[in-house]
């Protein structure tokens, strides 16, 4: 008797679990068909999901309007579902969803199939995997994104059935193979096409549709950009499984050669990248636009960029690394070398790199005395001289005596320069730097005449570029005009010419020093049968070398060393920077007239001086910051006596400095009204330089 009372007792709860078992599945598919109701109504049409972006494309330019370089994701041409190729259709269906075109847009069995999968391999630590159709990856697609969430993939269910209500089979396919990322930046089905075969997608083989098929699983590692054997070894599958489900016959099958599929090489990273890693990061700064696809017109001219290649690679030293910029009189950017090779590193040595510029940066201790009144003509006394226990040394440990400024600047002598420094004021140098375009900071120390403060390539490139703009400031900029796909103009570069840096008559005093330091000087490597003014540039040990110089409305800056600061046997600038210079420049300025500067000078070959100009450790002294205020100042102790006044009877004598009101009225400008003297600036903040 009990025991059947058991049994009906067991009965009973059975039943009430399944009625409750009935109604909250009833509820719940209530649920879901109201979820997927409203969803529904949400979803946009099938125009706007076409036309809808999958991320920002942009193509840069060169200056002849060739396309350089195509960043971001990538469109082919969108497809209608009647011009896809059967063969793709199949294969992908195949692949990724074989009951495509059964399910509701989530299929039952391929659920239940991979939770007893996810049981089975609980241990593993793997999620739920293989169960989402196609329709519900489009949905993923469009909508949502990557995170694997419970959430998420409830979400993405409900709008993968309201995908199904909404738009057809057909249609859902259209835009699932012209949206989905097949990876290498390509999205859709024509940009994987082209990109891998360099074809559209109309003219697809059964081979070619198995390998892009099979990337949509990992567009990353399969994808024939990255490791064309593995998207190879996975078309293979697609095309087994393919006939697994008799999707094509075992004469199909047997009549794929896989390993005569043709496929595209990816085109090398050349060195015009180190230009455009440059240039990109500015756009940024002058647009708002951050989907739209664009078109950035940039400065670089090919062919220079390419006799800078040759140029660099002819002339380094082996060991070395090279970098040269090339800028057009307004600061456009021609040509750029970061490196020897990007591919093997992209470390952009024209601007990022810091190196000491040794005697190219005599330029702004040249600057300074012309602009405090010497002329190249002035008489100067090159004699053994010692500021703060610094005693600096010519290479062939003599001293001629009287000579002029011009002779001093032509043979780099290194006395000269260091009683210029003094004479002039170490600060006064450090600001000249600074109103030029030094952007890192100088040492105010006796030795920064003789470049041991850090520079970028492109800053001394540009400081003599506003040398041979008489003056006119020059800032290097890559980008012409940022337009969108239908032509709208969201910028477009304008020159501005209207900030002068010193008198035009300080420029040209400069350029006839530089060109003479060409003529009969250090720098006679670097003639190519026009005029040039330029200046060489070697540290100690032989550690860098360059030589930056101008002809012609181009103005070129070559640097070389090694990239961990060892010495290179031979390395000066007067040699392989200035020889790589003359090879570049001969190809650049050969389209253009011949400009005469406004002196021409050539001096007697004397007292040659080989230009090794640095000497003893560089000095860990004060830096300036961009307005030429203090950044570190060395301890009293530290910093030793002020450097000592000249003597009275010293033939160095420098005229009182021009200041601004005077260069005003030597260029016609409006003078401004006199004004009382600014407050005094709190002192900066201590920094320290890694």
């Amino acid at each position: 008797m009990a025991r059947i009372r058991s049994t009906s007792n067991a009965r009973r709860w059975l039943f009430r679990l399944l009625k409750i078992g009935i109604g909250v599945t009833v509820a719940a598919l209530i649920a879901i068909v109201v979820a997927v109701m409203i969803a529904m109504q949400s979803l946009p049409g099938f125009d706007s999901l076409r036309s809808s972006p999958n991320g920002q494309m942009i193509r840069v330019h060169s200056a002849d309007g060739t396309v350089i370089v195509s960043l971001g994701p990538s469109y082919g041409r969108w497809l209608a579902a009647d011009q896809i190729p059967e063969v793709m259709t199949r294969a992908l269906v195949s692949v990724e969803d074989k009951r495509f075109y059964m399910h509701p847009g989530v299929d039952p069995i391929g659920l239940v199939r991979a939770a007893w999968v996810g049981y089975v391999r609980r241990g593993e630590g793997r999620r739920l995997q293989g169960a989402s159709t196609i329709t519900q990856q489009l949905a993923r697609n469009i909508f949502l994104n990557n995170s694997y969430t419970a959430g998420r993939k409830l979400r993405e269910m409900i709008l993968a059935m309201a995908l199904e209500r909404k738009f057809s089979k057909q249609q859902i396919l259209e835009l699932y193979l012209n949206k989905v990322y097949f990876g290498g930046g390509a999205y859709g089905v024509d940009a994987a096409s082209r990109k891998f075969f360099g074809h559209s997608a109309t003219t697809l083989s059964l081979a070619e549709a198995a390998v892009i098929a099979g990337l949509v699983k990992a567009p990353s590692h399969y994808s024939p950009t990255a490791d064309a054997e593995a998207a190879v070894g996975r078309a293979g599958v697609v095309l087994d499984v393919m006939l697994a489900n008799g999707d094509i016959t075992s004469a199909e099958r047997a009549q794929v050669d896989l390993a005569n599929v043709h496929m595209t090489p990816d085109k090398a990273q050349d060195s015009v990248r180190y230009f455009t890693d440059w240039v990109l990061p500015q756009l940024d700064n002058l647009i708002d636009e951050r989907e739209q696809p664009l078109d950035v017109y940039t400065t670089i001219d090919l062919k220079l960029q390419r006799a800078a290649v040759a140029a660099i690679k002819a002339n380094v030293p082996g060991g070395a690394q090279g970098a040269l910029v090339s800028l057009d009189r307004d600061g456009a950017v021609r040509a750029m070398i970061g490196g020897l090779d990007y591919i093997s590193s992209n470390y952009n040595r024209a601007t990022t790199a810091e190196r000491q510029p040794g005697s190219a940066f005599k330029l702004f201790v040249y600057l300074t005395a012309l602009e405090a009144g010497y002329t190249p003509q002035t008489p100067v006394i090159d004699s053994p001289v010692t500021i703060n226990g610094w005693s600096p040394r010519n290479d062939n440990r003599r001293n001629v005596g009287e000579i002029d400024v011009r002779t001093a600047f032509a043979y780099s002598i290194n006395t000269i320069a260091a009683k210029l420094g003094m004479e002039v004021g170490f600060p006064a140098v450090a600001d000249m730097a600074r109103r030029f375009g030094i952007s890192t900071a100088v040492n105010t120390h006796p030795s920064m005449v003789l470049g041991t403060s850090e520079v970028h390539l492109i800053d001394m490139t540009r400081a003599f570029a506003s040398v041979a703009r008489k003056g006119v400031a020059v800032a290097p900029y890559g980008i012409l005009k940022v337009a969108t796909a239908d032509g709208e103009v969201l910028y477009e570069h304008q020159d501005d010419t209207s900030r002068v840096l010193v008198a035009p008559w300080v420029a040209a005093g400069m350029t006839d020093l530089m060109q003479t330091a060409v003529n009969t000087g250090t720098g006679r490597a670097a003639q190519i049968g026009r005029p040039v003014a330029g200046k060489t540039g070697t540290t100690s040990s032989n550690k860098d070398g360059w030589f930056v110089g101008f002809s012609s409305g181009l103005t070129t800056g070559v640097w070389m060393g090694r990239d961990d600061g060892r010495a290179i046997p031979g390395l000066a600038g007067g040699r392989a920077p200035a020889r790589a210079f003359a090879a570049y420049m001969k190809v650049a300025t050969s389209g253009r007239p011949v400009e005469n500067f406004e002196t021409e000078v050539t001096l007697p070959e004397w007292q040659l001086e080989p230009d090794e100009e640095a000497y003893g450790q560089p000095d860990n002294g004060m830096m300036v910051d961009e307005d030429g205020m203090p950044l570190d100042q060395l301890p009293a102790d530290e910093a030793g006596p002020p450097p000592p006044p000249l003597p009275e009877d010293s033939s160095i004598e420098a005229p009182q400095r021009i200041d601004q009101r005077w260069i005003d009225e030597v260029l016609g400008r409006p003078q401004q009204p006199e004004q009382a003297p600014p407050p005094a600036r709190a002192p900066q903040p201590q920094q320290t330089r890694p």
